[in-house]
């Protein structure tokens, strides 16, 4: 399976050795591919960067089991997912881009509404629901 990471999957993932960082990399050891785009991984970057500039390195070696695309993908239009934020389709329109089948964020505030459905082909999970449904 092909999932898409938002940006506050891999900024949380890179700035501790916690849970997220353990999914991602059963994730990964267990054949699913780990997908992100130069928009995500470049706004988790700067938070790092800004935040917790000493967990670099640990971001660095996660972004490497991470098919990364320096692409930024165009907005989607607004009829496909009616109330996602402006700053926000980008990055489901990357996941339908890279025909992902799963964009896993965090972000409860604006895709928590669309966690559990499926948009062009792509299933909104949190961390939570994606470990469930995969029995991790």
């Amino acid at each position: 399976m092909r999932i898409f990471l938002d940006a506050n999957i891999l900024f949380s993932a890179g700035k501790s050795d916690g849970a997220l960082r353990a999914l991602l990399l059963k994730l990964s050891a267990s054949g699913h591919v780990l997908v992100a785009d130069g928009y995500v991984v470049g706004e988790a970057r700067r938070s790092l960067e800004a935040k917790f500039p000493s967990a670099q390195a640990f971001f660095e070696a996660l972004v490497k089991h991470v098919e990364a695309s320096d692409k930024v993908s165009n907005p989607m239009r607004p009829e496909i997912a009616p109330g996602l934020p402006e700053k926000d389709r980008p990055v489901l329109a990357a996941a339908i881009r890279h025909r992902c089948q799963v964009l896993l964020t965090g972000d409860k505030t604006h895709f928590g509404p669309l966690y559990g459905q499926t948009i062009e082909g792509v299933e909104i999970h949190s961390p939570a629901s994606l470990a469930i449904k995969l029995a991790m």
